[in-house]
């Protein structure tokens, strides 16, 4: 579906009541009759902000009666109030003292896009990723008791995050301790892609009943007049949810059940939660929500309005666009659908990200042949150790950043078995404006270091194509890693050919430094070289390394200078130094690469420069290391 924004307000909109509500304090001063006029001016608010900021849009605008709900009743941030995901975080920064500097919301040194420990006292824990929440709260609450504080700890999950395996693992730790904790489930019925799996329809299908919502109230107001016939109708209830509803589900794990309700009205969602709020034991709240609600395309196609971009100045002319080739993405998106025509073999797993991932036409195309395990990284790489294991040839296509999330699998499921699985790694490097928690800074490091793996990192799209197919057609666990974004416009070769293994390819020859260039810094490198007159090798491969092109390089230059947008520490650039000591080769070796610290939000580029790792920050490290040889030189003279 075409977004269309011609219903976000282009002006501010008219907010008497938000204006005099700064913070929950100011909040808890209303009377409840103000609510629901407060609820309408920030979604209204919402809409204007995101409209000049960009960022995630339709979970936000699903959660606003919810998030006054939450900051009315409790006291917060003396009560923890713990977000999941993040994506539905907005209107929470909106209302806890952060409305003046939305507008540098996902910019450098502005607000982040999630929340933030450092950024607020509202924000009790950073997120990013998801299904963190439950066992976060878990460990609040199980603190205050051993540390005799009073306050209460909730947990807010949805936008898919019940959709994990961690989400469980800690429903079923909470009742053993006996921990006071109210987990609010915000079911909308959507994650970034839509929900999957059995407990996914489970929830929609039968606790958004109004027939079983009914039957269970209106059971409960006629047993209870009956003398003896209660305990009969407890049993009988705790039977039928058990057959048809999760609610049971919850329960016999040792919580307290309730829902599910209605997640816009506010009056309820004050009432109930006034209720639950001083229950002892676990508590659990079905709340029922609709993602993008009041945003009638959001409403209509919660997917592709899950988040936007920034909306230009309507007088604004319009930009002309930078000559640039394809995304990353879709470059992976089609050699995947021609790859499956070729190799009946190939199945594509995705942990929920078909969108992002570009597998939309490979799951229309490929329906049987394509995997979406919702958000359980974990499960997805043991399924693909599976398929290998019966003569499949899965391709795993994952974020760098949620890889972290199943690297025990890939180790002792995937490699330790030597198990043919192909990581295709998206969103490698610097990732811009969602900043550290979706950066993927790490993945040759922790790659790197796993016995029989083939590593891989494209220079541009023709690149990624061709090392796609050489991880696949490689006997093992292979990963080719490539960032967010387009590529230098290179042109595609429309074949499935492999390159050789462990061999790189100079790109440039000239004098005294050679550049050996892990990735999509390549062109940056380019433009260096031509103006100091250096050579550049595009490596390819960081496992095995091209170690005749290294020799050779090192013999004919002064110095070497490794370049990559990951970690410094264990990467590409770790593993020249590691390889040249090895031979005993003595030669001066610069890394760049990203430095041991996080890189905070802002623009690709303005990361890139932070870390010097643009044309004029190599070019500036190169020119420093040079500068005292040429100063020796010039005092020997």
């Amino acid at each position: 579906m075409q977004k269309t924004f011609l219903e976000i307000p282009r002006t501010a909109p008219a907010t008497p009541l938000l204006d005099h509500t700064p913070t929950p304090l100011q909040l808890r001063r209303l009377n409840e009759a103000q609510l629901q006029a407060l609820a309408d001016e920030l979604r209204q608010e919402l809409l204007y902000t995101v409209g000049r900021t960009g960022g995630h849009f339709g979970a936000g605008l699903g959660v606003i009666e919810l998030t006054i709900a939450l900051h009315y009743v409790f006291d917060t941030p003396v009560d923890r109030l713990v977000w999941d995901v993040g994506h539905q975080a907005y209107p929470h920064k909106i209302l806890t003292g952060r409305r003046g500097l939305m507008h540098t919301l996902r910019q450098q040194h502005g607000l982040a896009a999630f929340p933030r420990r450092c950024e607020s006292a509202y924000d009790t824990f950073g997120v990013g990723h998801s299904s963190t929440s439950i066992s976060t709260a878990l460990g609040m609450a199980i603190a205050a008791r051993l540390r005799g504080l009073p306050h209460k700890t909730v947990a807010v999950i949805g936008d898919g995050a019940m959709t994990a395996g961690m989400a469980f693992e800690a429903l079923n730790h909470a009742p053993e301790v006996g921990a006071d904790l109210l987990v609010v489930l915000n079911d909308n019925d959507m994650s970034i892609s839509r929900n999957l799996g059995g407990l996914s329809n489970y929830l929609a299908r039968v606790l958004s009943s109004r027939t079983y919502s009914c039957m269970r109230e209106g059971g409960k107001r006629i047993l209870a007049r009956l003398p003896g016939a209660w305990e009969l109708g407890r049993r009988t209830e705790e039977y039928a949810k058990g057959m048809l509803a999760p609610g049971m589900l919850f329960e016999e794990l040792g919580w307290n059940y309730i829902g599910p309700i209605d997640g816009h009205d506010l009056p309820t969602l004050v009432a109930t939660l006034g209720n639950m709020r001083d229950l002892k034991g676990p508590q659990f709240l079905h709340v029922a929500t609709r993602k993008g609600k009041g945003f009638a395309p959001a409403e209509a196609d919660p997917i592709t309005w899950h988040a936007i971009g920034k909306l230009p100045p309507p007088e604004a002319a319009p930009v002309p666009k930078a000559t640039s080739g394809p995304k990353y993405s879709s470059v992976f998106g089609q050699w995947l659908c021609d790859m499956a025509a070729a190799d009946p073999r190939l199945t594509g797993i995705t942990p929920a990200m078909k969108e992002g991932s570009d597998l939309v036409a490979f799951s229309e195309r490929y329906p049987q042949r394509y995997f979406d395990v919702a958000i359980a990284e974990q499960h997805a790489v043991t399924l693909a150790a599976g398929m290998a294991c019966e003569g499949l040839k899965p391709v795993v296509a994952i974020y760098s950043t949620f890889l972290q999330r199943a690297y025990d699998q890939l180790i002792h499921d995937v490699a330790l078995q030597n198990l043919d699985v192909l990581f295709a790694i998206d969103r490698a490097g610097l990732v811009g404006e969602d900043g550290p928690t979706h950066a993927g800074s790490f993945d040759l490091c922790y790659l790197r270091c796993v016995p029989g793996m083939v590593i891989m990192a494209p220079s541009d799209e023709n690149e990624l194509r061709r090392l796609l197919s050489t991880g696949f057609q490689y006997s093992g666990p292979a990963a080719v890693r490539y960032p967010r974004g387009t590529g230098p416009n290179a042109r595609i070769e429309p074949g499935l050919q492999p390159l050789e293994i462990g061999k790189g390819v100079l790109r440039r020859r000239g004098r005294q430094v050679a550049l050996l260039v892990f990735g999509t810094l390549l062109p940056a490198a380019l433009q260096v070289a031509e103006a100091l007159d250096l050579s550049v090798a595009d490596m390819r491969f960081v496992k095995p390394l091209d170690e005749a092109l290294i020799r050779q390089l090192a013999a004919e230059h002064e110095l070497l200078v490794t370049v990559e947008e990951n970690s410094l520490m264990g990467g590409a650039g770790s593993a020249v130094g590691e390889y040249l000591a090895a031979q005993g080769i003595i030669m001066p070796l610069l890394q760049l690469g990203l430095p041991d610290r996080y890189i905070e939000h802002a623009t690709p580029a303005q990361m890139l420069a932070e870390c010097g790792l643009d044309a004029a920050g190599i070019e500036a490290a190169i020119r420093q290391r040079l500068a005292p040889a040429v100063k020796v030189a010039s005092r020997s003279a």
